[in-house]
């Protein structure tokens, strides 16, 4: 990965000696704050109005995963020893607008909706959904292939064939969507 610092509108802070990784080929949208110990992949997305707030642990996104517009991540702090919990973001993930993702981990191909909130300790699994507007409450795990909803988020049926496929088109949508903004904005 290479070390990114300037992005056009976009402020990324290094902070306590840590600066943010953010990868040649990923995109991050005008208005978004990029702080601390943050890694973002090859061909990922991060949209307009985004925090990435690594000021008290890790977070990592993965290739080709889009976050998108007026989303929040931050990760749990270590003040008592403990570790605190990072924030875990896997390859292929899609997480809709104004999500609040905080010290979780979301697998490869996972889903979190619109407006949808992941609390410390959480783990979605891979090809996994949590519903638009729901909240999955501290140390919950969504199983493979699970869509969960409603707040708190329980199990609401197994995904089909058919919709985790669409999960993986829009992954795809997101990386050309995002390379065409990568090239228009420089």
């Amino acid at each position: 990965m290479t070390v990114t610092q300037t992005r056009p509108g976009v402020n990324v802070i290094a902070l306590n000696g840590v600066t943010p990784v953010i990868h040649d080929s990923a995109f991050v949208a005008p208005g978004c704050q990029i702080i601390g110990n943050v890694t973002i992949g090859a061909e990922a997305s991060i949209w307009f109005n985004c925090v990435l707030r690594g000021d008290v642990n890790s977070i990592t996104i993965g290739a080709r995963s889009n976050v998108q517009d007026g989303t929040v991540i931050h990760c749990d702090s270590d003040f008592d020893g403990s570790g605190g919990y990072p924030t875990r973001i896997g390859d292929d993930v899609l997480i809709g607008h104004m999500a609040m993702i905080h010290g979780c981990t979301i697998a490869d191909r996972g889903f979190v909706g619109l407006g949808a909130v992941v609390m410390n300790g959480c783990v979605i699994e891979e090809d996994a959904m949590l519903a638009a507007g729901a909240m999955l409450t501290p140390a919950k795990t969504i199983p493979r292939r699970q869509l969960w909803a409603g707040r708190p988020a329980r199990f609401l049926r197994d995904l089909s064939a058919t919709e985790i496929e669409a999960n993986r088109l829009g992954v795809a949508h997101y990386v050309t969507n995002g390379q065409a903004y990568r090239r228009a904005l420089g």
